[in-house]
């Protein structure tokens, strides 16, 4: 029996998708582009060493994500992001894993941030795609910081359907007989990693392929004095 031909069989293969890396670390550098060049479904068309560096690879490559440390000298990632995020999608790949780093990155629009030694290179290329299609990423230190953020600033109890989330000490089963009221389970910073693809597109800053409005408070990372980006980068 003949096999019939493959009518796709001349149809080329979808771009690989085409990355920025921004780590002041060469090494760092040098192994996330040996790691994602390898690939026939990403390929780094530039490497930055700080944030000056970042925007101008971004503005004359346009990629489709930048990969972007946070401590960097000079212009730091958190200074560049909300500047980077008009060009492409930004995922915060760095070892900082303190909280208030975590939300600030986010305020400013990054899509995902992703702490170093919490994922895997199959892993870290996941992140990238669904950085691209508008999905956020995050590692468990990350999602950890957007929990303990959502439980210090909780909203206004909202309405609930069939009496969810009322206030009662018991009950009633079927019988009439009164039955302790059991707690919510507790939420990990593991558990809610894996909801990523379900939570709401403006924790990441980008809405329907959009990044939203930068958040442009004054956040100093360190002490090191810098020039300010107030209302274009630096040529």
């Amino acid at each position: 029996m003949t096999t019939p031909p493959n009518p796709f069989a001349n149809v080329p293969p979808p771009a690989p998708l085409r990355v920025v890396v921004a780590d002041d670390n060469p090494v760092v550098r040098a192994g996330l582009t040996a790691l994602l060049t390898g690939r026939e479904d990403i390929t780094v068309v530039a490497e930055a060493a700080d944030g000056r560096a970042a925007y101008e690879a971004a503005h004359a490559h346009r990629p489709d994500v930048v990969l972007l440390d946070v401590r960097m000298p000079g212009v730091d990632g958190i200074s560049a992001l909300p500047y980077l995020v008009r060009i492409a999608p930004v995922v915060m790949l760095t070892y900082s894993r303190e909280s208030e780093i975590v939300q600030e990155a986010l305020r400013r629009g990054a899509g995902g941030y992703l702490v170093h030694g919490e994922f895997t290179a199959d892993q870290l290329v996941a992140a990238i795609h669904d950085i691209r299609e508008g999905r956020p990423h995050f590692t468990p230190t990350a999602a950890g910081a957007l929990l303990s953020q959502l439980r210090e600033n909780p909203r206004p109890p909202g309405m609930l359907p069939d009496g969810l989330g009322a206030d009662r000490s018991t009950k009633l089963n079927t019988n009439g007989v009164g039955l302790p009221h059991i707690p919510p389970p507790a939420t990990s910073a593991e558990n809610l990693s894996q909801l990523q693809p379900d939570m709401a597109r403006s924790s990441s800053g980008w809405t329907g392929g959009r990044p939203a409005a930068p958040d442009r408070s004054a956040f100093q990372l360190s002490a090191r004095r810098r020039r300010s980006w107030t209302s274009s980068p630096p040529a």
